[in-house]
């Protein structure tokens, strides 16, 4: 299916107001499809994304095809419990009747994809959406145009062309696509970009789920083993030269273990991509010279020492992995989200500094906490909030299908993966069976005082009964937070 995304939005829900995409059948066969097409065109895939991205074509394969086809598994083998209607408690009062919850389609889905995983971040939320027994209309990311091509071109011949759409297109087409009215909105990109679409659904009435970003802090507290948070922070950090929403953005590191912290991630930087990373076949390349200068102007002035790195090469595209110790507060590097392989480490006293630094801050879709001690975890987890939490690692979060993915205040709202997904973009129906015996005349008017004595008291008698048990006193006393 072609043409604009008003068009694409008609068709669509033509075919999901005729009941094509309800049935359990047609889910599992969409889901069936988007495992042939990974199969099949995986090699495509991997290639349009190195071409678009300039990263390494296993990098591609782990993170953009293994990585979809671990999501459709979950959907395909979880989908035949999650979608059965529900039985749930009914009150006494209410009695004869039952109660159930059916999860049913929203209708059409639009779905906006990114270009740092352009086809990730498109297939899992349209798996999520085909799971949920809706149509989709999905809008590539102009910036992988290789990958949007390539989807656009083959994607219906693996999925029900009547209920899913690729529009291509620049930011009007993502306009449009809000326009045409989509009865949910799925949005991955910047925080400011997502602001932006976010008001122009919210003024349409137009629900959304929006997978934003922001500046996720690592935190390496003084129990840590250094050597394995240099390695896993520089590793998460360099993946796809930096350019993940959910890598780690700084470090606050305990003044303690700071020196050690930044022997261990100059030695992650060799080790994982060589005493050149510019000649590393595993090392990507920046999205475009726009981004290039961006990451080049925060080099500039942040008042720091660079460790190691700080090489830009503006003709290859290519950003030097950079640790940049001790840089001024105010400076952009700290203040603005990176979204490429600079790292930025400040030295606190303990995690309680780190946790007032993070307060500071709008909330990050990660926290990345590395330390044996589990109540220093426990106090980050009490005093800060983000999307995910990473206890000694960093990214893996995403890779599990069982748990949400999503973020918080300005780094996004709603969360979907596996079955968090599927409910996501479903409406919890909830359905209520009266049985016609012992209809009661005393719920119906007329109310004369003995009949409102009556029910008021047979209403309120089991909370009346629990007050009383309780001790006379003032308001509940609540431990606080050690």
């Amino acid at each position: 299916m072609s043409g604009t995304p008003a068009d694409a939005m008609a068709a669509c829900r033509a075919a999901f107001a005729e009941g094509r995409t309800r049935p359990l059948a047609w889910r599992l066969a969409q889901l069936d499809g988007l495992e042939r097409l990974l199969v099949r065109e995986g090699r495509a895939l991997v290639d349009a994304v190195v071409a678009d991205l300039g990263r390494a074509a296993t990098e591609v394969r782990l993170t953009e095809v293994a990585s979809v086809q671990r999501e459709v598994a979950t959907l395909r083998r979880g989908l035949p419990r999650w979608v059965r209607d529900e039985r749930v408690r009914t009150p006494l009062v209410l009695h004869p009747a039952r109660s159930w919850i059916r999860r049913e389609p929203l209708g059409v889905v639009g779905i906006v994809g990114p270009w740092n995983y352009p086809v990730n971040l498109l297939l899992v939320p349209l798996a999520a959406a085909v799971a949920a027994g809706n149509a989709a209309v999905l809008k590539p990311s102009e910036e992988a145009p290789a990958t949007s091509a390539l989807l656009a071109e083959r994607l219906g011949h693996y999925l029900d062309p009547s209920t899913v759409a690729v529009c291509e297109g620049g930011p009007s087409a993502t306009e449009a696509l809000v326009d045409a009215g989509p009865d949910h909105l799925f949005f991955t990109g910047s925080p400011r970009v997502g602001g932006l679409v976010g008001a122009r659904a919210a003024a349409r009435l137009v629900p959304t789920t929006l997978e934003l970003g922001g500046k996720s802090p690592a935190v390496v507290d003084r129990s840590a083993d250094v050597a394995s948070a240099g390695l896993r922070i520089a590793w998460g950090k360099l993946l796809n030269a930096g350019q993940s929403c959910i890598a780690p953005d700084y470090v606050l590191v305990d003044d303690a273990r700071a020196g050690e912290l930044l022997e261990a991630l100059v030695g992650a930087v060799r080790r994982l991509y060589g005493p050149d990373p510019w000649r590393s076949a595993d090392y990507g390349r920046i999205v475009s010279d726009r981004h290039v200068d961006r990451l080049a102007g925060l080099l500039d002035g942040h008042g720091g020492r660079v460790v190691v790195g700080g090489e830009v090469d503006r003709v290859t595209r290519y950003v030097a992995p950079t640790v940049v110790v001790d840089p001024d507060p105010a400076a952009p590097l700290l203040q603005e989200e990176i979204f490429g392989p600079i790292l930025p480490v400040v030295r606190v006293r303990d995690a309680d500094e780190a946790a007032a630094w993070i307060r500071r801050r709008p909330d990050p879709l990660a926290l990345y906490v590395f330390g044996e001690d589990r109540a220093v975890l426990d106090r980050l987890l009490a005093t800060t909030r983000s999307g995910g939490v990473c206890w000694n690692t960093t990214m893996h979060q995403f890779a599990s299908p069982s748990l949400p993915f999503g973020g918080i205040g300005g780094s996004g709202i709603g969360a979907y993966h596996g079955r968090h997904g599927v409910e996501r973009l479903s409406q919890l129906r909830p359905v209520l069976h009266k049985g016609r015996r012992l209809d009661l005349p005393l719920a119906y008017p007329p109310y004369p005082a003995w009949k409102g004595r009556l029910l008021t008291t047979a209403l309120e008698l089991p909370s009346r009964l629990r007050v009383a048990r309780r001790p006379a006193g003032g308001p509940p006393s609540v431990p606080t937070p050690q």
